[in-house]
C-alpha cells in the first residue's frame, strides 16, 4: 500500500488543497510502519495556469502520476472540487495535523479502516476524515 501525502518544502502538511501542494511525500506502509520512498516535486505547483485554482487539466495529471507510482491513498488537510475525480482512483484522507511524524502514527493507528476500503471497492472511494476518531462520508459529484 503507497500513501501520499500533500507537503511544502519544509515536509510539512499544509492548509491547502492536494494539488497546490509543493510536493507529494510518497511512503509504502509495510511491516506496521511508514516508510518514505520518494518525494516528488509537483509538477503542476506553478506554470501557465498557475493563477487558475481546480483546473480538471491539473488534476487529471496529478492522478497520471501518482498512478505510475501505484500510490493508493491521498492525504492532505483539504481537497478541492476535483475530489469526485480523485476518489475514482485514490482514497481521499483529510488530516488536520501538519507534522508528518504525526501523520504518520495516525494512519498506522487506523490503517485497518484503509485497508477495508480498498478491499471492498475499486473506485468511488470514501473520504476519510481523521481526527480524534475516523468518518468515512460519501464523494458528492
Amino acid at each position: 500500500m503507497k500513501i501520499t501525502f500533500a507537503v511544502n518544502n519544509q515536509g510539512f502538511l499544509e492548509n491547502q488543497h492536494f494539488g497546490e501542494a509543493e510536493n507529494f511525500a510518497i511512503y509504502e506502509f509495510s511491516e506496521n510502519e511508514l516508510s518514505l520512498t520518494q518525494i516528488l516535486p509537483n509538477p503542476r505547483k506553478y506554470g501557465i495556469e498557475e493563477t487558475e485554482h481546480g483546473l480538471k487539466s491539473k488534476a487529471l495529471q496529478i492522478i497520471s502520476i501518482l498512478k505510475e507510482k501505484d500510490v493508493n491513498i491521498l492525504v492532505s488537510k483539504q481537497f478541492g472540487k476535483n475530489i469526485s475525480i480523485i476518489n475514482q482512483h485514490f482514497i481521499p484522507v483529510i488530516i488536520h495535523e501538519e507534522n508528518t511524524e504525526q501523520v504518520k502514527e495516525i494512519l498506522c493507528k487506523n490503517i485497518l479502516w484503509l485497508k477495508d476500503e480498498l478491499k471492498n471497492r475499486k473506485s468511488d472511494f470514501m473520504l476519510f476524515r481523521i481526527k480524534t476518531g475516523v468518518l468515512k462520508s460519501i464523494v458528492n459529484k
